[in-house]
């Protein structure tokens, strides 16, 4: 429930119930621990109380006002704060992937822009201030794809490609296939 709406009062009840307190209480002690950093908050709860990273995190993160971990709903509230090149290329970038496979769905998923085939993840995109990362879901792809990827800078789980990259469709689409063969 709190995974899919990003509401963080989803975990209030299991917190009552696991850790024995009303709601109320719970946020008495943070409003003892306001003046803490993030980090002492989190270290707080779980030393003293017995919180788990989840539990804690949306306790915190909801006192200290942020009430859902979403924060885009959508491509276009995600790319909103970017400039036109880097939104260019990112939708050219989903483009050519999804003109190839109609059935991909565009999701959001850690406020990251994915392509999803069923209930599976192929295919992310993260849109930096100079620089656009590409991920295909599966690792085992960027290995595979390394001697056409020499051009750009590709890390474990991302390839780096500029801003204004003219987008390569066919290496895009012979990614997702592989990432597609892969899963099955």
């Amino acid at each position: 429930m709190a995974e899919k709406s990003g509401d963080r009062s989803a975990f209030f009840p299991a917190i009552e119930k696991k850790y024995g307190q009303p709601m109320p209480y719970w946020h008495g002690v943070m409003a003892e621990l306001a003046d803490q950093k993030y980090a002492e908050q989190i270290a707080f709860l779980k030393e003293n109380h017995g919180f788990s990273q989840a539990h804690a995190n949306a306790l915190v993160m909801f006192s200290r006002g942020s009430k859902t971990s979403k924060r885009f709903n959508n491509l276009t509230e995600y790319l909103a704060p970017h400039d036109a090149t880097t939104k260019k290329t990112v939708r050219a970038i989903f483009k050519a992937i999804t003109d190839a496979n109609p059935k991909m769905k565009l999701v959001i998923a850690w406020n990251t822009p994915m392509l999803k085939m069923n209930d599976e993840y192929i295919f992310g995109v993260y849109a930096g201030k100079n620089h656009i990362l590409i991920a295909p879901w599966n690792p085992s792809v960027i290995k595979k794809f390394a001697p056409k990827l020499k051009t750009f800078e590709v890390n474990k789980k991302t390839i780096r490609v500029p801003s204004d990259w003219k987008v390569d469709a066919k290496l895009l689409q012979a990614m997702v296939k592989e990432c597609l063969a892969q899963s099955n």
